[in-house]
């Protein structure tokens, strides 16, 4: 009880006095966490909403993938994404191993398969006969399907937070393509086990605790940006 104690006074020291190294590895954790959603999410949504909407041959085996892909272990990704980027791999010559490219690279294909399965779900949710009705109305066929993720936006804002929760928590693959050097690839979760392993349990929670933060932080923002949408397009 004393350690969680001191770990919630370090945390508020931490953050009350701006340390440095702490905003650093904040600002990475949420710089390499960002752009890996973005482009999760720019690359899911479409892809959920095509497969949700259309019928083609190898449909199913491409859902099966994705599912399989939605239940990834990071270490798999880390593996890979560590083979292609080594000296003697396909992308080497990029030398993005030990960067935070590689571990944007990591985490986009984490979250990706969530983004995309879950958009999937719930735009196959929505009522067929509201795209049919759009497109009877004379909507194309971009506007019908821009129809159908209003109707599924929430489902498709749960898949942004599930995608962020997945990526922002997530160590494995991040420590083996990043490696954790400090000032340069160092985010949260990394320093929390190195802190960890050193037996500073104190400064581990403190790094726990700020990171939770950040994801209730991150998670309510988008609820109440989800809320503001809602009460936009029920006026």
């Amino acid at each position: 009880m004393e350690i969680i104690t001191r770990g919630f006074q370090q945390a508020l020291s931490l953050i009350a006095q701006g340390d440095p190294t702490l905003l650093q590895i904040v600002r990475l954790s949420l710089g390499v966490s960002g752009v890996a959603l973005l482009f999760s999410t720019i690359i899911g949504i479409p892809l959920g909403s095509w497969l949700a909407l259309y019928d083609f041959p190898g449909r199913r085996l491409i859902i099966a993938l994705l599912y399989t892909g939605m239940g990834l272990p990071p270490v798999v990704v880390g593996l890979f994404v560590y083979l292609l980027l080594s000296r003697s791999g396909p992308l080497g010559d990029l030398r993005w191993l030990f960067t935070p490219q590689a571990m944007i690279l990591a985490q986009v294909i984490i979250a990706t398969p969530l983004v995309a399965g879950l958009t999937m779900a719930a735009v196959m949710g929505v009522d067929p006969a509201v795209r049919l009705q759009a497109l009877s109305l004379g909507a194309t066929t971009r506007q019908a399907t821009a129809t159908i993720l209003r109707e599924a936006r929430v489902g498709v804002v749960v898949s942004v937070i599930a995608g962020f929760g997945g990526i922002i928590s997530e160590v494995g693959a991040v420590m083996m393509v990043g490696g954790n050097v400090a000032g340069r690839t160092r985010v949260l979760t990394t320093a929390i086990v190195l802190e960890t392993r050193r037996g500073d349990f104190a400064l581990a929670i403190a790094l726990s605790l700020v990171l939770l933060g950040l994801s209730f932080l991150a998670n309510a923002t988008m609820l109440q940006l989800q809320g503001r949408l809602n009460a936009r397009l029920s006026r």
